[in-house]
């Protein structure tokens, strides 16, 4: 897990200058920022220089955790608590004391859950399942999500006590689109990285267009896509033509503005059909069903991956944001042959 912060944008200095100023006390932070843009690597590097350093960091993936299990994931549980409960757990504050409780996606957290967590940060102690003891905590908590906090307590889907209890200091990293001078600095980065992981098999030097490829691509999985694609380009070789088809690959799943690539594909029509350049238009049949089948497919497989790769793949999550059933959406991934970013 890379915990250097890579760039030489506005933003990422800033950012840096932040860590630094802010790694010594002990606030609350909130990281935010869209999917792939490095927030744990933030996290990490404000743990790296903090006092708290060397004591342990336990990473919370607030997404993943299943209903049934947040509140025995995060105080854990005594034996016979509940059916099943054959010994002691310790949940991830009390493996996080002293240290630093990484939540990670903490705008997918349920509402039942937010209300244990703000009295444990407000309080400093909690009980496990089970148990008639409370335990002091001592962790530093530092949050992350791609979500906006702010419409998600408009919406009542976020605490908005809790929102100002971890809130002590906001770091937003701006989507790498945005930032375009980072590349640079982030290929020299994962070139080098990749070249001492793939035992000296490497890229060597980028051609001024395959560069400008790379730069102005627009990253719609940002850092995480980067990473991806130089990984398979040091594998597979570093032709244009390759970069080319990766880019257009990684596009096709996740694009960066899906309002802007549908009217892309709606400005080209002709693009939906297979048509042989070598004939003249006057020859070209263009059924008006297969065009608006086609366009409505492309339409979904765009509006599909871009909301999957927004939930980490919850389909359940998915189905919401998108208003379809979930055997809807599921029929409708295998139909278009939707597949996560390798």
């Amino acid at each position: 897990m890379e915990t250097e912060l890579i760039g030489r944008s506005q933003n990422i200095l800033q950012i840096k200058k932040l860590i630094n100023q802010v790694a010594e006390t002990d606030l609350n932070i909130v990281v935010t920022g869209e999917t792939g843009v490095g927030k744990e690597v933030v996290v990490r590097d404000l743990y790296h220089k903090s006092k708290r350093s060397g004591k342990p960091f336990v990473k919370v993936n607030c997404a993943a955790l299943p209903d049934t299990l947040v509140e025995s994931e995060m105080f854990g549980y005594e034996k016979g608590a509940f059916t099943g409960a054959q010994q002691k757990m310790r949940g991830k504050f009390e493996q996080a004391d002293g240290g630093v409780l990484f939540l990670d996606e903490i705008g997918d957290m349920p509402l039942a859950l937010q209300s244990k967590l703000l009295h444990t940060l407000q309080d400093g102690d909690f009980t496990p399942l089970g148990s008639e003891k409370s335990f002091i905590t001592d962790v530093w908590v530092i949050a992350a999500t791609n979500h906006n906090l702010e419409d998600d307590i408009e919406k009542g889907n976020f605490r908005e006590d809790l929102y100002y209890r971890l809130n002590g200091i906001k770091i937003n990293i701006e989507p790498l689109r945005n930032r375009p001078e980072d590349i640079p600095p982030l290929i020299n980065y994962f070139t080098k990285k990749y070249h001492s992981q793939l035992n000296g098999k490497h890229l060597g030097t980028f051609s001024k267009s395959a560069a400008e490829k790379l730069i102005n691509y627009h990253w719609p999985g940002n850092v995480r896509e980067l990473q991806n694609v130089l990984k398979r380009i040091i594998i597979l070789g570093d032709s244009e033509e390759s970069i080319d088809q990766m880019l257009t690959e990684s596009s096709g799943r996740t694009p960066a503005n899906p309002i802007q690539t549908l009217i892309n594909k709606i400005s080209t029509p002709t693009d939906l059909l297979d048509i042989d350049p070598e004939k003249s238009f006057e020859d070209i049949s263009l059924p008006l069903k297969k065009i608006k089948k086609e366009t409505r497919n492309r339409i979904d497989k765009e509006m599909i991956s871009y909301v999957l790769e927004k939930t980490y793949w919850n389909r359940s999550r998915a189905a919401k944001m998108l208003s379809v059933s979930y055997k809807m959406l599921y029929d409708k991934i295998d139909e278009l042959n939707i597949k996560p970013i390798i």
